[in-house]
């Protein structure tokens, strides 16, 4: 029997900071509140009736080691051109956040930022503009099979080329030659690997 593909709808978070999350994901994403009471809380940022959630539970704890621990280590909202994403890292930047790290991965320019409970939230635009042609770019790429992460930019540095005028292609490949690398590379929410004897 064939599989019926169904569509990601939504993400639900579990938290202790119940209107933190509320007004921070109203800020990055644009998130309206379809429906709070004292324990939960959904959001949506288009015509779906929720795309992200939280659950306020008696005995939520923050976790120390969450950086060690099985889980999702974060959701992703595209925008339609990399002008969009550029100047969304402004408005938000203007807001009093910043991106915890930025990485071009080839197929995407992306932006991830910690929520209040420590979650990454991805913001990116496909380095394509079209899914078919960076679909195949992910599955053919030399370069992505060498690098699948992909390469660590500052983001201020490229908004600013942006913002003179430097076409997208050729920050791209500026940032593939790491001439935009930030001054420290930032943790990404994994656990540091032992050093290979």
């Amino acid at each position: 029997m064939a599989i019926i593909k169904p569509k990601l709808h939504h993400v639900t978070l579990k938290t202790t900071r119940l209107q933190e999350m509320i007004d921070w994901y109203g800020i990055v994403i644009g998130g309206e509140v379809t429906y709070v009471d004292p324990r939960n809380a959904w959001m949506t940022n288009d015509d779906a009736n929720h795309r992200i959630a939280f659950l306020v539970a008696p005995g939520l704890r923050d976790d120390e080691a969450k950086t060690c621990h099985n889980g999702m280590h974060h959701s992703a909202f595209e925008y339609d051109s990399f002008d969009d994403l550029m100047t969304s890292y402004k408005r938000l930047k203007d807001e009093g956040i910043e991106p915890a790290f930025s990485l071009e991965h080839g197929l995407t320019t992306s932006l991830y930022y910690g929520d209040p409970e420590g979650n990454f939230v991805e913001l990116q635009s496909d380095a394509f503009g079209d899914w078919a042609l960076s679909t195949r770019f992910m599955r053919t790429s030399a370069s992505f099979a060498a690098n699948p992460i992909g390469y660590f930019f500052d983001p201020e540095r490229v908004y600013r080329a942006h913002l003179a005028g430097t076409e997208f292609f050729i920050l791209q490949a500026a940032i593939r030659r790491e001439e935009y690398l930030p001054a420290k590379i930032p943790e990404m929410g994994l656990p540091i690997p032992e050093p290979v004897a």
